[in-house]
């Protein structure tokens, strides 16, 4: 995710990292596979991709935010070259478009499931505590249910049941109950600087170096863009879509996403045994769980976004499809080992 055209810059979290992670060759040669950056951005891993890909290299990007699409394919910072695409769609998408277009298995997917600086340092955007305006909080703000609509509308119970699940915040039921008290006065909460003030005056007690509102705006933000199961629903596709040898890379911010990129890996880089066949021969793992990276210390003090940040990087096999996940299109589809 490079620079933005707007006020807003954006710095790539884990950039050298996470392309050497997707692109690796252990012969050095240059890359001719087709890469799907599921998470365009501001087009920083895009851009060191393409650097890094051969002539006949191919880059698919997605992104569901109209300024970043806008960036990739108008003013000073589009990306013209005829190796790449961006299409707007959800992440969790990526394996429908490619049967549009007509593409059977990719040699790499790479997601970074961040909130990029740009939408949260734009007021208008709502995804931040620390400026005032509309509370929406919308990848694709033409789409959905903004934040603002759901605090209206939402039952007391299911307010606190999304701010303590995806928030993981203790104090979710006090913060709910002063959410629905300001909105039966007639004083529903519509801007970021109202919501913030109200959780600030509900949590009793501080984590040091976080605003208090830190974790309902991250809850609110998950719940409206359904985060956690656009995640689960890219990374099953990898399994069916990626190719011997391809390779797949995360980039998470906060526990919620890193334990679902965690808990799959380990999952599938693992052998299955069937209890109730216990003399059977597993089935070979689909995965091969290739490590965890951090930002290193310059990163972080240059960054300091990027402290949270975790890359967890694996890589397909050969291994067939077990029969609970094969589906009448895989089936057809050859393995075709990466090159």
């Amino acid at each position: 995710m490079g620079e933005n055209t707007t006020p807003w810059q954006h710095r790539t979290v884990l950039l050298h990292e996470a392309v050497q992670a997707l692109l690796h060759r252990r012969d050095g040669a240059r890359l001719e596979g087709t890469y799907v950056d599921g998470t365009y951005g501001r087009g920083g891993h895009s851009r060191l991709i393409l650097q890094q890909l051969g002539p006949a290299g191919r880059l698919i990007a997605i992104d569901r935010d109209p300024e970043a699409l806008a960036d990739a394919t108008a003013g000073p910072q589009r990306i013209d070259d005829a190796r790449f695409q961006i299409h707007a769609r959800r992440y969790a998408e990526w394996a429908g478009l490619l049967d549009e277009l007509g593409i059977d298995r990719i040699d790499g997917l790479l997601l970074d499931v961040g909130v990029s600086s740009p939408q949260i340092d734009n007021p208008e955007r709502g995804f931040s505590f620390r400026f005032d305006g509309p509370l929406d909080m919308r990848m694709d703000p033409t789409r959905g249910q903004s934040a603002a609509e759901f605090l209206e509308s939402a039952s007391q119970g299911r307010i606190a049941e999304v701010i303590r699940d995806y928030g993981e915040e203790r104090f979710a039921a006090a913060i709910a109950k002063a959410l629905v008290a300001r909105r039966e006065a007639g004083a529903p909460v519509r801007r970021t600087a109202e919501l913030a003030e109200v959780v600030a005056r509900a949590v009793k007690t501080r984590e040091r170096g976080q605003d208090p509102a830190t974790r309902t705006f991250q809850a609110l933000r998950i719940l409206v863009n359904a985060e956690l199961e656009e995640l689960e629903q890219g990374l099953n596709a990898a399994l069916h879509r990626l190719a011997p040898g391809g390779r797949l890379a995360v980039i998470s911010f906060h526990s919620l996403e890193d334990r679902i990129v965690k808990t799959f890996i380990q999952r599938w880089s693992k052998e299955a045994y069937d209890r109730r066949m216990p003399l059977a021969e597993p089935p070979p793992p689909l995965l091969v769980a290739l490590g965890r990276i951090r930002a290193g210390e310059a990163e972080v003090e240059a960054n300091p976004r990027a402290r949270s940040a975790i890359l967890r990087v694996a890589e397909r096999t050969d291994a067939p499809l077990p029969a609970e996940l094969l589906r009448p299109a895989d089936a057809a589809r050859p393995m075709r080992r990466r090159t």
